[in-house]
């Protein structure tokens, strides 16, 4: 009964607040300080392993000089180091330095020098510059930055080291890496040299395809070089139909459409395909693409969107997760997921835009008067949203089977999908084969899924078991790469058995920094893919793959079981008192 009155109430206000427009508080400062030390956090609170990362002694540089200053100092005084942009959004702790003999660099003030040179179309930006400053300045020149990816919450320097990226299997792809020319980067240098050095990597250097995608272990990036194209415009529609022929329809769709993607809803059986090819510069239209999720929500939407699902939660109402999701997708198609003919309004299809307005989003950074009612979803100051978000890479040639096979277990009942469906479903994007050694080494196929993530760590999640086989049957089955920048710990288990280059790419960072300054305990569990130790509930927050009920939560019901449909995953499974265990 709580739940039939609670939900209308959340889906009144999400009406009301979409008919005007918000301006949120913009996301902390990822690095927080006290009168005695400092601790880094990414933008959604705790990190994978609910521990803290603190931090010794952080560098603000402002310029390069002074940022090959900092790395001179680690590495006179032994230091290990890391980097932090001034967004944080990458989901494993690639940025926290180790605890002991450790100093942090934030580039957050390392942001002033946007040079373009038109004649030949390039850019060239500060390592701590943000996305949107970059593209609207690209955009002022009446150039386009053709790649990047669909948050713009982040530095040019953090989005090429972590392999972000959009949906394009055209031209160079949809990998913001694969259209680098350039790198500067500060690395170690003995004491002739002042202990660092600043080394220009350029397009034909065979170094550029080590540096490109570093998940921040090879050097300190200093200044990033694009390439441009001219101005264009980019024509939008959604088309909201069956999922019938999805594992079939998506070859065809990634060749057709320059910037196509495809969003799956399982549990509805719905698949939305996204329409998206650039158009010439002159065709009418200035349309925005302000996604929903990217948007600033009203902080009370967002709590209460929390508190519902923490209530369906705790009352295992696969109902009322149904009800949610279905709501949410309603709600997309009805403003077309967030695009506007205008800067205010959803009109009707196509949408037309720059390119600028229409590649990436990400309104609720962004504050031009003071509020304290709005923010990010998820900003964890508010306690809002708080989700897991799985990123797997595959082969073109394995994808269908896999959708195949979720589509085996989705029908087994179809309802516990409803846990994704609420966020975002399955989205499937687009990747080029990239010549960076971290990079795809083939076309590849993405799918991004969020899932909600308990606020205590020893709290198992309702249909949890579902949400990990796909992600073992992704990992493990079917082979996928991970997103560096994003997914669970298990996700990275013998990850550089993915990698044909790993060795080429160990060989750089062994040739740049021979004394692994820039290594870290953190860093080298993701980058090596080595399990960690086996701990009670270790399954729950993906810290572990469960080989014994301990792993997952026996005292309330969840017990380690085989998949239903990929036998060879092992998964936390709800088993009622009353029944027997499956």
């Amino acid at each position: 009964m709580y739940c039939s009155r609670w939900l209308p109430v959340v889906l009144q206000l999400l009406l009301w607040c979409s008919a005007a427009p918000v301006h949120g508080i913009p996301p902390r400062d990822p690095v927080q300080c006290n009168k005695t030390s400092c601790a880094l956090y990414n933008s959604y609170g705790p990190w994978g392993d609910r521990k803290d990362c603190d931090v010794k002694t952080v560098e603000y540089p402002t310029t390069e000089e002074e940022l090959r200053s900092a790395v001179a100092y680690a590495n006179k005084n032994k230091l290990k180091l890391k980097v932090v942009s001034k967004f944080s959004h990458t989901i494993p702790k690639l940025a926290c330095p180790p605890s002991q003999n450790s100093m942090l660099i934030s580039t957050a003030k390392y942001d002033s020098r946007i040079d373009i040179d038109s004649a030949n179309l390039a850019v060239t930006a500060d390592a701590g510059v943000a996305l949107r400053e970059l593209i609207d300045k690209v955009e002022e020149a009446g150039l386009s930055l053709v790649a990047a990816p669909y948050w713009e919450g982040v530095s040019v320097a953090g989005m090429i080291t972590t392999g972000a990226h959009g949906s394009s299997w055209w031209g160079n792809g949809g990998a913001a890496h694969d259209h680098v020319i350039g790198i500067s980067m500060i690395v170690p240098a003995n004491q002739s040299e002042g202990y660092a050095k600043v080394i220009q990597i350029g397009a034909q250097d065979q170094l550029l395809n080590a540096a490109k995608v570093s998940i921040g272990t090879l050097g300190v990036i200093s200044k990033v070089k694009f390439s441009l194209e001219k101005g264009f415009k980019r024509s939008i529609t959604y088309n909201f139909t069956d999922d019938g022929l999805i594992e079939n329809n998506f070859m065809e769709h990634g060749k057709k459409y320059e910037f196509g993607d495809i969003t799956w809803y399982p549990s509805k059986h719905k698949a939305v395909y996204r329409y998206d090819d650039r158009v010439p510069i002159d065709t009418p239209g200035d349309g925005v693409n302000d996604f929903l999720g990217f948007r600033s929500n009203e902080i009370l939407i967002s709590q209460s969107v929390r508190t519902s699902e923490k209530l369906f939660e705790s009352t295992k109402s696969v109902n009322g997760k149904c009800t949610l999701a279905a709501t949410t997708l309603a709600f997309k198609k009805l403003i077309a997921n967030g695009l506007k003919n205008n800067p205010m309004i959803f009109t009707g299809y196509p949408v037309v835009g720059r390119q600028g307005k229409m590649q990436t989003s990400g309104s609720c950074l962004y504050s031009p008067a003071v509020r304290i009612d709005a923010s990010c979803a998820w900003d964890p100051r508010i306690k809002g949203l708080f989700f897991y978000e799985s990123t797997a890479i595959f082969p073109v040639p394995k994808f269908g089977d896999f959708i195949k096979d979720v589509k085996k277990l989705r029908d087994i009942k179809p309802e516990n999908f409803c846990g994704i469906d609420h966020y975002n479903g399955i989205m499937i994007r687009y990747i080029k084969a990239s010549s960076a050694y971290l990079g795809q080494p083939e076309d590849s196929v993405v799918i991004d899924f969020n899932y909600y993530r308990a606020d205590d760590a020893s709290t198992p999640r309702l249909n949890e078991d579902v949400m990990e086989e796909v992600e073992q049957m992704a990992f493990f089955k079917y082979g996928a790469r991970p997103h560096w920048a994003k997914n669970r710990n298990l996700a990275f288990l013998n990850v550089r058995s993915k990698y044909p280059n790993f060795n080429k790419f160990i060989a750089a960072k062994k040739q740049l920094d021979p004394e692994n300054m820039l290594s870290g305990e953190w860093s080298d569990e993701i980058l090596f893919g080595t399990a960690s130790v086996r701990t009670d509930g270790c399954a729950l927050e993906g810290l572990c793959i469960c080989s014994e009920d301990r792993h997952c939560s026996p005292s309330q019901g969840y017990f380690c079981k085989p998949g239903l449909v990929y036998t060879e995953a092992r998964v936390c499974r709800y088993s009622a008192p009353s029944s027997s265990n499956l």
